[in-house]
């Protein structure tokens, strides 16, 4: 005679008078079900809007940084003549449209990678280089090139209230009367 002994969990669920149907387990969904912050957290913003490689051969340093302004312009932060930029803008802006900031590097000979980020660019009649107006609730600070400064500057408060009663405002000089500005909501 064979005996066969019943599993535990089933002699329990028998004791207990525990109905264990036939019928299969609903199907379990091993998905990932963290909301959009996931496990690791929010993800950083992409730092480029586009990256491309361009043969720059007339360009004498290693990187070199620089603004396509809205008419086309370039505002350049090194000491290379604006023209022997063209390849390296030309390369952008087969996928975003100035105004843009853009870096590049040397990789081989007169091969260069660039990136740009779209940027803000507009008119304000302001002292110093660097700005940031900080505006919370009705109050207001203003810093110019890191120092706290008393008086406002209309046209970027202008801008920063499109992002209503709390923002951050900060603004870097390109060349005269144009900045270059970001926003950010507080």
């Amino acid at each position: 005679m064979i005996f066969r002994r019943e599993p535990i969990h089933k002699k329990l669920a028998r004791q207990a008078r525990l109905d264990m149907g036939s019928a299969e387990p609903e199907p379990v969904d091993p998905g990932p079900h963290w909301g959009v912050t996931g496990i690791h957290g929010v993800p950083r913003p992409r730092r480029w809007d586009a990256v491309g490689s361009a043969e720059a051969p007339e360009l004498t340093g290693d990187e070199v940084h620089f603004v396509a302004l809205p008419n086309g312009d370039l505002v350049v932060d090194e000491d290379e003549p604006p023209d022997t930029l063209a390849p390296l803008a030309a390369t952008i802006e087969e996928t975003i449209s100035p105004p843009y900031r853009a870096e590049a590097v040397r990789r081989d000979g007169d091969i260069w990678a660039v990136a740009a980020r779209r940027v803000e660019v507009a008119e304000l009649e302001a002292p110093g280089d660097e700005l940031e107006l900080v505006v919370n609730e009705g109050e207001r600070a203003l810093t110019v090139d890191g120092a706290r400064t008393f008086g406002s500057i209309p046209d970027l408060e202008r801008l920063g209230s499109r992002e209503g009663s709390s923002y951050v405002a900060r603004a870097r000089r390109l060349e005269d009367r144009l900045w270059e500005v970001e926003i950010n909501p507080l």
